[in-house]
């Protein structure tokens, strides 16, 4: 069963998302947040599996909110939702961890099938999106070396298979590893190159052409 946290500053949008979502059978509301600051509350809380986060509410927002559940529980698996693509709330959201965003006027299958993607560990973006971050990246990287020269050839193939939105489960399956090692060797990687997150592994393996960039669909 996948628990999910709704919060967005519009009660009738939540109704709608609640509606939809719990006549899943494999999806639960657990709780819903008006605001950035309910989110909060509610995410560390509850640790919901997946957080649909409005970009604006009131007080909080919703990358606020996602830094900050992030920063105390880095395993949340946020899914900005926002009126457009092209939102530079989003692009900070991502960078800080966010599995990628969906917009608000995307049909029913494209939300469940978001949710289902994310919950197994893939990442939602566009090549737009993904490319906007990457050069980011580069900008502030520069010249300095390059930390994945310090990765085992295990650790590599592990990154790749995140930034391709393998599981742990799916990643000890093609590697013949257990789950728990997959697990040991993904937190190393994440301190070998300075990273908090799936998100930003996934990322860092596109920046650096260990993986392909995901298509636009």
């Amino acid at each position: 069963m996948t628990r999910i946290l709704l919060a967005d500053d519009h009660a009738l949008f939540r109704q709608g998302l609640k509606s939809l979502l719990e006549a899943e059978p494999d999806f639960k509301v657990m709780g819903e947040a008006k605001d950035g600051r309910e989110a909060l509350r509610h995410a560390l809380e509850a640790h919901p599996d997946i957080i649909l986060m409005d970009i604006q509410m009131p007080g909080l927002d919703g990358v606020q909110a996602t830094q900050e559940i992030l920063k105390e529980w880095p395993q949340a698996k946020v899914i900005m939702l926002t009126m457009y693509r092209q939102d530079g709330y989003v692009f900070e959201a991502v960078k800080a961890g966010a599995r990628g965003y969906l917009l608000k006027d995307a049909d029913a299958k494209e939300l469940l099938e978001a949710i289902r993607r994310v919950q197994a560990g893939e990442v939602l973006l566009d090549a737009e999106m993904a490319e906007q971050i990457i050069q980011d990246f580069k900008s502030k990287q520069g010249d300095a070396p390059k930390p994945h020269a310090e990765l085992s050839e295990r650790e590599v193939q592990i990154l790749k298979l995140v930034a391709q939105g393998y599981t742990n489960s799916e990643i000890a399956t093609e590697l013949s590893l257990s789950e728990k090692t997959v697990r040991n060797r993904l937190s190393d990687i994440f301190q070998t190159l300075h990273l908090n997150n799936r998100t930003q592994a996934a990322l860092y393996a596109l920046r650096e052409g260990l993986a392909e960039q995901p298509e636009d669909e």
